[in-house]
């Protein structure tokens, strides 16, 4: 689909303002509610607007531990990845997963409440898993940047 200079501010400003309504959205982009919403409608059916959702902080949950875990799996073969990511889908404490180039597979971001509750995980679940080779883990410090919008600006500098 392609994406018009209209389309991406209506992106934009979407990624900022998720609860913005169609009126104000219109306004900030110079069109009319009606050509607003059908822009906005074209962009959900298409799946550029793939959903809308409230971002929670973390810790103001009790999710205090964040960790990035590096996974390496013993075997490639179609049957041990699936049943890797039918289990990392099952994990309530994978945010994320990512298949990898290089020498680790998979990179899970994992949220957890504490270090206990990372321990259990770690040990529990994904190490018990059948066809683990390997973890390596890292522990978040402290986020420096934390993107909720992609940034849109290169689509009309890569044209």
């Amino acid at each position: 689909m392609a994406i018009d200079r209209t389309d991406r501010r209506i992106l934009e400003v979407l990624q900022r303002e998720g609860r913005i309504t169609n009126a104000e959205l219109a306004e900030q982009v110079s069109l009319s509610a009606s050509a607003c919403l059908r822009r906005v409608q074209r962009l959900e059916a298409a799946g550029v607007i793939a959903g809308y959702a409230a971002q929670v902080d973390p810790q103001s949950v009790g999710l205090g531990l964040q960790a990035f875990v590096r996974v390496q799996l013993k075997q490639h073969d179609g049957e041990t990845i699936e049943r890797f990511v039918d289990l990392v889908n099952g994990w309530d404490e994978v945010a994320a997963c990512h298949a990898l180039t290089g020498d680790m597979d998979y990179l899970l971001h994992i949220h957890v409440a504490d270090l206990e509750h990372f321990s259990r995980f770690l040990l529990d679940q994904l190490l018990n898993t059948a066809g683990v080779a390997d973890v390596n883990s890292s522990f978040v410090l402290r986020t420096v940047k934390r993107a909720a919008s992609l940034p849109l600006t290169q689509l009309e500098e890569a044209r």
